[in-house]
């Protein structure tokens, strides 16, 4: 099944629909990359600080799939934050993957207090101006840095992942990206479980539409426009979660789930204050 992709402000294109791999031990990364490969997946997302990068690029090499048809993308560390550190940073990124490029660089997290991001965002630009990286963008990162960046640059990142999920909407954020044409990717898609896929007002559109609660979120990303990357090794759950393009929300639904959204609703850690 063919799944949608959109445009990059660069003239690329993104799957809507990836696969995620935080936390996904180096040993089990290989199976989990081929199986998700397999299931129709076409957006790899990993990152240094996963310590999974090896295992990534196996499981690509072996899948079978060209090279050409796969749309990777890996992080920046904090601690290779500045300018020469990033180019160092990213040629050890290929060497684990065992590729000549990536599709998608990130600088992971915005660390303002220790303000290299900038020098980061620099080094960047000099990959993507050098043809080594086809499309650059930042993770987590606020609307302050994200101005940071294009008042000393000029330069739009093409993404900004971000915590998303419907109890955790982040609207004046994504606003700011429809504002500058920065595609809006969402990790923990899924709210990492628990309540949310729980809530009764996620299982009832779930059981309108004969889906999964899981399904029905991931959904409810697709029609909200943004790439969205969920995360499994269980082969059965990977392709669960793969299973969305065949049905769309309605608007009652987008409705009750838009009105899920708590901005106290974060799970992970503020990127204004994250320190590690």
């Amino acid at each position: 099944m063919t799944q949608p992709t959109i445009p990059l402000n660069d003239g690329a294109q993104i799957p809507q629909l990836g696969f995620g791999t935080w936390q996904t031990p180096e040993e089990t990364a290989a199976a989990a990359v081929s199986a998700a490969l397999a299931a129709g997946y076409r957006l790899i997302d990993t990152a240094s600080f996963y310590g999974n990068e090896t295992g990534i690029g196996k499981g690509i090499l072996v899948s079978g799939v060209p090279r050409e048809e796969i749309f990777v993308t890996t992080k920046l560390w904090n601690s290779q934050q500045g300018y020469d550190e990033t180019l160092r940073a990213y040629d050890e990124s290929l060497q684990r993957l065992r590729l000549d490029y990536v599709d998608l660089y990130l600088i992971h997290w915005p660390m303002p207090h220790r303000s290299r991001y900038l020098d980061s965002w620099r080094a960047l630009v000099t990959l993507k101006n050098k043809g080594r990286v086809r499309s650059i963008g930042v993770s987590n990162f606020q609307v302050p840095h994200l101005q940071h960046l294009l008042d000393e640059t000029g330069v739009v990142p093409s993404v900004n992942q971000i915590e998303l999920h419907p109890y955790f909407q982040q609207r004046p954020l994504r606003a700011f990206h429809a504002q500058h044409e920065i595609v809006t990717e969402s990790w923990s898609p899924l709210g990492q479980g628990g309540a949310l896929l729980r809530d009764e007002r996620v299982l009832r559109i779930a059981r309108k539409h004969r889906k999964t609660a899981a399904q029905a979120v991931l959904r409810w990303h697709l029609d909200s426009g943004v790439v969205t990357i969920p995360k499994s090794v269980n082969p059965e759950r990977i392709r669960e979660n793969f299973n969305v393009l065949d049905f769309r929300l309605d608007s009652e639904d987008i409705v009750l789930l838009d009105g899920l959204d708590n901005p106290k609703g974060r799970i992970g850690p503020d990127p204004d204050t994250a320190d590690f």
